[in-house]
């Protein structure tokens, strides 16, 4: 496929998210949700759908439903209807799984999220309540042969099905706005999000089309738990469409499964409709009410929210809206920058080490800042000495260094390590003097009107003392003296 025939075409994406709820029973049942525990164990006999056995719905898990609505400004029906979704699959032991259909508890919404420098906004079709099913677990030995044993600990657990309108054009967008979901759901507290253990997955429809055309057929990538690989899929699968349909071929609607090791999609299965899943209410379970007073309950108890936080980061601490989106892409991001900033007394400055020399060191060492060996606090404490003069900005890197090495007292490093700024306008000026009288040729470049001149003769200042003068006195002791 050619440069030019992928630049004709258009990628539609949306995403279906199911966010693990972190409750300590399952949707409908008392059985427990830990991960981990051995097969078969946390399986109930409303779980199993049991004769006469009958589901109730966990108010914990309505509850965390809520708090999302409210953080994306979705409406919270005030009615709403729990459904069965039929189809058989080994690891559902009902037959059907308990879901919600025409009736949604939240409804519509939208996701703020920085993507390339510039905030965007995805707007959401609804985000409903439902059961997940158990797991397949292939490869097992079994009497001398391979097998697939099926686990159903995990049929039950309460999941949040987000989905959104089919609005993203691109691989990264639908990242960025997977990151900014995730992100979201641990900030209000309702999922631990680890993606490795299955709390946040995402499934992606992905179609093709040619600029100004109507929706191609779309394809469903299922249990992606990785950005990464969400990303990676959705690539390869418009590529997959592109070349498909540029050499005669069809799209065909089916549900496919990535390959993470050969980068790939394959198919899973036809992708089935909804008339195909034979929904109807669930006999067993009456309509779900949220009264006003639950609902404006769980508003007061919401903490601020990331973009509330970013509004107020940028008035009250005088940051750009790209930084404050950055600094509030999780709790701990925003506690760091206000800790740091509060013991710095300069939050501009502030970010941008956040930002800049920490996140660096952060990525090079393949670290999450949760993670990170610099507190807060100390980082603060040597930015603060960068603002009151006692390090230059190439020796505060330095002190950096030591202190991400496992320092603690930025005051006791910079004196061990000689690395306090000079700003003793004697010791400067008589490096002046002898760079000037060591460099006759850029002193005459200077007063010729090149004013790169000066930037040269500052360099060799600032060599000639190890880096410790202060760059701003060397500058202007420079033009003094070369100016007389």
């Amino acid at each position: 496929m050619s440069s030019n025939s992928a630049n004709s075409w258009e990628i539609v994406i949306g995403l279906e998210t199911h966010v693990q709820l972190s409750t300590v029973s399952k949707m409908f049942s008392n059985a427990p949700t830990a991960f981990g525990q051995a097969p078969n164990t946390q399986a109930s006999k409303v779980d199993l759908a049991l004769p006469g056995a009958l589901p109730v719905v966990n108010r914990a898990a309505v509850e965390r439903a809520i708090r999302l609505g409210l953080a994306i400004g979705a409406d919270i029906a005030p009615v709403s209807v729990f459904a069965r979704k039929n189809y058989f699959y080994p690891d559902l032991p009902k037959g059907y799984q308990i879901s919600q259909f025409e009736i949604p508890v939240v409804q519509g919404g939208a996701i703020a999220f920085l993507h390339d420098g510039a905030m965007r906004q995805v707007q959401l079709t609804r985000a409903h309540l439902e059961e997940d099913a158990g797991k397949s677990i292939h490869g097992i030995a079994f009497e001398g042969r391979e097998a697939t044993g099926i686990d159903l600990n995990r049929a039950g657990t309460p999941l949040l099905e987000v989905v959104t309108e089919p609005v993203m054009r691109s691989a990264a967008e639908a990242a960025d706005y997977a990151r900014a979901l995730h992100a979201l759901v641990v900030w209000l507290g309702i999922c631990d999000g680890n993606l490795q253990e299955g709390s946040f997955r995402c499934d992606a429809n992905v179609s093709v089309r040619r600029y100004g055309t109507p929706l191609g057929t779309r394809c469903e990538i299922k249990n992606l738990n990785s950005f990464r690989f969400l990303e990676r899929a959705i690539v390869y699968e418009a590529q997959r469409q592109i070349a498909l349909i540029e050499d005669g071929g069809v799209v065909r609607q089916e549900t496919r499964l990535f390959d993470p090791d050969r980068g790939e999609t394959r198919t899973m299965r036809t992708k089935e409709d909804a008339h195909d899943y034979r929904y109807f209410p669930d006999p067993d379970l009456p309509p779900l009410v949220i009264p006003v007073t639950w609902v404006d309950a769980i508003r007061a108890d919401l903490p601020e929210l990331p973009g509330q936080m970013a509004v107020r980061f940028q008035r009250d601490y005088g940051l750009a809206a790209v930084d404050a989106a950055y600094l509030t892409q999780s709790r701990l991001h925003a506690a760091y920058f206000e800790a740091c900033a509060q013991a710095c007394g300069a939050p501009k400055l502030a970010a941008n080490w956040i930002m800049g020399e920490l996140a660096a060191a952060l990525n090079r060492a393949g670290l999450e800042l949760d993670a990170c060996p610099i507190a807060a606090p100390v980082l603060g404490a040597l930015i603060q000495r960068v603002v009151d003069g006692t390090l230059s900005g190439k020796t505060a890197r330095e002190v950096f260094g030591v202190l991400w090495d496992g320092a603690q007292d930025v005051d006791a490093v910079i004196e061990q390590s000689g690395l306090r700024q000079i700003n003793d306008g004697g010791a400067i000026g008589e490096a002046v003097a002898a760079v000037i009288a060591a460099n006759p040729r850029n002193v005459e470049e200077y007063r010729a009107g090149k004013g790169k001149a000066l930037n040269a003769l500052v360099g060799q200042v600032m060599k000639a003392t190890g880096g410790r003068a202060n760059p701003q006195q060397v500058g202007a002791a420079l033009r003094a003296a070369l100016d007389a």
